[in-house]
């Protein structure tokens, strides 16, 4: 039986133009030589829909879409994902089996997400049919559970069609998942997955098929559009490719960055260049993702900054191509301080006078994006994000957070990897000891531990949900453990305000891992 499989970046409620590329698929040669295409979750309306999937014109479109898929179908059969208002259920996340101008069947998702329980009812999960000679199951990926424990009809295949966010901590776990089923079931397999961005979430792709023996049969590459007609009886395999870690990564954030872009109607982006490793990272995938001619960096010095904060971030420009502008925000500064020198009475400079400059630089940067209709990226990194290391309000501005689910250690090593075949980031900006430059001889380890061990605990406590005393048992002095969990839950209300961020991780902070406030 061949099949043929459709990797897709989805435009969420932009109907029309799904439906669009969705009848160029059903028309190709490819697509018409195939018994079954099959197309990822949520194809029709895209994910996640939030409150839009309530809304009746939402409904009302997408039941539109599918009677005018229904009646294209004729000589065809295929599988797409929609929402769909069940009259006996209420609005389910479904997959419907459309062929020969008629609706099949309906396969209505029964394990659903959190924010999919806020707008969905529970379906029934997987169904099995019949399809030229073969008994066939169809469901998500998040209900295939129901077949390893058994509470499915024996079947020859499997159809999953699939709408997985990236998360780099398991990022072949579909595989894992679609080997455990040949196994138990001694059925093939068709895994079909989305790519793209939408806001905060990136979709990884990594389609794949597999013969009812184990073999793999095609997989399709990550975080690019594809497609590709496979026959199930086929018992050749093809080369099992996994990329590195942090090639995905690198791929997963340059994808978020690109669609965020294209999906809002924007172009430019603008950011403020320290000279430190956090903006060179960030400056490097912007450019990567909207060309360096849409990228313009802002250095802004003050007296506290070093000479080679200023050179490290010119060298950058120049490596990556990307204009800059020098902004000096002494006289500022110098302006702020006069001006409340009244209202302090005399007080000696504390923090107040570092956070208002971050302020300032906050400011400039945000003023640039207004003028030029760019958009500003914040630079903040998981760690600091995690422990409030950061001025609301200040570093922390910005429409796009691109590293917030990165740890420091982790932007240390995708840095080195974007540096395999030559200097974009300057080295010096990877090895000089961090630092936000707001008094002097300022480093990030005068309040905070060091990133390695920082990382590591942050690491078990974020995304092992260990509680103090496991940790500890992990080898790690108490008092610091009790320190660093205690900073997370008081900068909670940072978190809050902060710019939506690109998700990479399992348990990203403010979308995942949500913290009491009082």
């Amino acid at each position: 039986m061949k099949i043929h499989i459709v990797q897709h970046d989805i435009r969420t409620l932009r109907m029309e133009d799904n439906l669009r590329w969705i009848k160029a698929e059903l028309d190709s040669p490819q697509s018409r030589e195939a018994l079954l295409t099959v197309f990822p979750a949520c194809t029709v309306c895209g994910h996640p829909l939030y409150a839009a999937a309530g809304y009746t014109d939402t409904i009302k479109s997408a039941q539109d879409v599918l009677q005018r898929l229904v009646a294209m179908s004729e000589h065809r059969a295929f599988l797409v994902g929609m929402p769909l208002q069940m009259q006996d259920k209420g609005l389910c996340n479904a997959i419907v089996f459309v062929q020969n101008g008629a609706l099949r069947a309906v396969v209505t998702k029964k394990y659903l997400g959190v924010e999919e329980q806020k707008y969905f009812v529970r379906g029934e999960g997987v169904q099995v049919i019949d399809f030229h000679d073969q008994r066939m199951a169809i469901g998500f990926y998040e209900d295939l559970k129901e077949l390893l424990k058994g509470h499915v009809d024996p079947c020859d295949m499997v159809v999953c069609c699939g709408g997985q966010v990236f998360d780099y901590r398991r990022p072949y776990r579909m595989r894992y998942r679609m080997s455990k089923i040949v196994e138990t079931l001694g059925a093939g397999v068709v895994y079909v997955n989305r790519i793209g961005g939408e806001g905060s979430y990136i979709f990884g792709g990594g389609s794949m098929a597999m013969n009812a023996a184990g073999q793999l049969l095609c997989q399709l590459p990550y975080f690019e559009e594809a497609c590709h007609t496979v026959d199930m009886q086929l018992l050749e395999s093809v080369d099992d490719e996994k990329p590195e870690a942090v090639e995905l990564v690198y791929k997963a954030l340059v994808s978020g960055l690109h669609d965020y872009f294209a999906k809002n109607g924007l172009q430019r982006a603008v950011l403020g260049l320290s000279g430190g490793i956090d903006s060179a990272l960030v400056a490097a995938l912007a450019v990567d993702a909207l060309g360096a001619e849409n990228v313009h960096g802002l250095l802004m010095p003050s007296r506290y900054s070093s000479d080679h904060s200023v050179a490290d971030a010119v060298e950058l420009a120049c490596n990556l191509g990307m204009s800059y502008d020098i902004v000096p925000i002494q006289p500022m500064f110098d302006q702020f301080r006069e001006a409340l020198a009244p209202v302090f009475d005399g007080r000696a400079e504390d923090v107040t006078e570092e956070n208002m400059q971050a302020r300032i630089r906050g400011t400039i940067v945000m003023s640039y994006a207004n003028k030029f209709g760019a958009l500003a990226l914040n630079t903040t990194n998981r760690s600091e994000a995690a422990m409030g290391y950061g001025t609301l309000y200040g570093d922390s501005c910005g429409s796009l957070a691109v590293i917030a689910d990165l740890y420091k250690t982790e932007v240390y090593q995708l840095s080195e990897w974007i540096n395999r075949n030559g200097i974009r980031i300057p080295q010096n900006s990877i090895d000089k000891a961090p630092s936000a430059e707001l008094r002097p001889g300022q480093k990030d380890s005068d309040s905070l531990p060091d990133y390695d061990t920082l990382d590591a605990v942050l690491g078990l406590y974020l995304d092992e949900a260990m509680c103090e005393d496991e940790i500890v048992d992990e080898g790690f002095d108490r008092e610091l453990v009790r320190r660093i969990i205690k900073l997370m839950a008081r900068n909670e209300w940072k978190r809050l305000q902060f710019a939506p961020q690109l998700k990479v991780s399992p348990m990203s902070l403010g979308l995942d891992r949500r913290w009491p406030i009082s």
